[in-house]
């Protein structure tokens, strides 16, 4: 139990990137004693970070904060007008509920916490699960108490006191889980899994491209397949498997998303994913071999550089958005499950630079913050 009469302020938002970090942190902090009472998410109701937040049953102080215009226009200054708004907002929320620390992990929605935190000489603590860490970390990490990054390479876009490499902060699950209980838990028999996932929305490329992997291995003994869709995609996907094959294969889980990724990634023996900071810090969380298809309109092309440092690394492979078709991507799955060398070095690689306490190590930056 450590500092729980403290009052933590908690932000971050637009994303599950930004979000499940943050989500993370907090259950780390309420596992160390820390009342939920005392925790605050700070963020935009319009937001994903709301429906988050209200599904774990955390307070949550809102506010209007959102995405910055890249170019100078009419909507940069309605945006500059919106960020002061907000920060007047904020800054009634300091007043009232006097935090001890302030917490972020990206997007614009923290911006206004972070303004406050200065003006209010609150302390704070940045977390960026980027290569290439985003603007708002960058404008406001050389007055944090300290920064955490998930990868080792984006030190050099950082200017701050103190900086952790941790990796990103997920869910105790990867740790305390085994395949086995997962594939239980998903009642999937104990054959070579092969997940294909793209996020909670989707991926058109990957679905697309998916295809012939079902053809070559549907009903096939020893194989399993499980498909998340994305909640835009399921009624097309679904449609095409019945065109193809009348009824669903024997062998195949096709789901529009699944509520618990933990199971499914757990489950799987080689995964095909886009390449966001948090997938693959789940990914290698499972000593995962992957296949990454970056999308290609992320902001800064930071998935594609994500990808790139595993693939250099030799911990996944990558293929290019513009590259995957049914062919290119079957022969790369094709070609690594006959290649159990190549499975296991990408397995070990994975493990090798998994961070599974991180969480940990953030609520202990941030109890350092306090003491300062």
């Amino acid at each position: 139990m450590y500092n729980n009469n403290k009052i933590y302020f908690i932000t971050g938002g637009g994303t599950g990137g930004h979000i499940y970090p943050a989500v993370s942190v907090i259950n780390e902090l309420l596992n160390t004693g820390v009342k939920n009472e005392n925790i605050y998410y700070l963020g935009n109701k319009k937001n994903l970070e709301y429906e988050i937040a209200q599904k774990n049953g955390y307070n949550f102080l809102s506010h209007s904060a959102k995405g910055m215009p890249r170019k100078l226009s009419l909507k940069f200054i309605s945006w500059l007008f919106g960020l002061l708004f907000s920060t007047i907002k904020v800054m009634s929320y300091f007043i009232k509920y006097k935090p001890d620390v302030v917490f972020a992990t990206g997007g614009y929605v923290c911006a206004p916490a972070l303004i406050c935190a200065i003006l209010f000489k609150v302390p704070y603590v940045l977390h960026d699960c980027d290569a290439i860490p985003g603007i708002v970390t960058r404008a406001f990490s050389s007055k944090a108490n300290s920064v955490s990054l998930a990868f080792e390479e984006a030190k050099k876009y950082i200017h701050a006191k103190k900086i952790e490499v941790n990796g990103n902060p997920i869910r105790q699950e990867f740790s305390t889980i085994s395949k086995k209980q997962a594939r239980e838990e998903l009642s999937l028999k104990d054959n070579f899994t092969i997940l294909i996932m793209g996020g909670s929305l989707g991926a058109r490329t990957i679905n697309n491209s998916s295809f012939k992997i079902l053809k070559e291995f549907a009903n096939k003994k020893g194989i399993t397949i499980l498909w998340q869709t994305g909640k835009k995609n399921f009624d097309e996907v679904t449609k095409k498997v019945l065109d193809e094959f009348e009824e669903l294969p024997d062998n195949l889980v096709l789901q529009p998303y699944f509520d618990k990724m933990y199971l499914a990634l757990l489950s799987a023996d080689i995964v095909i994913s886009r390449a966001g900071s948090l997938s693959l810090s789940e990914i290698c969380a499972c000593s995962l071999p992957s296949i990454l298809i970056p999308y290609p309109y992320a902001a800064a092309d930071h998935q594609k550089k994500n990808a790139m440092n595993l693939a250099n690394n030799n911990v996944a492979l990558m293929l290019e958005d513009k590259d995957c078709n049914n062919e290119s991507l079957y022969e790369l799955v094709n070609n690594l499950m006959t290649d159990k060398e190549k499975l296991s070095n990408l397995s070990y690689n994975a493990h090798k630079i998994a961070k599974l306490n991180s969480a940990k190590k953030i609520v202990e930056q941030i109890n350092s913050a306090m003491e300062k």
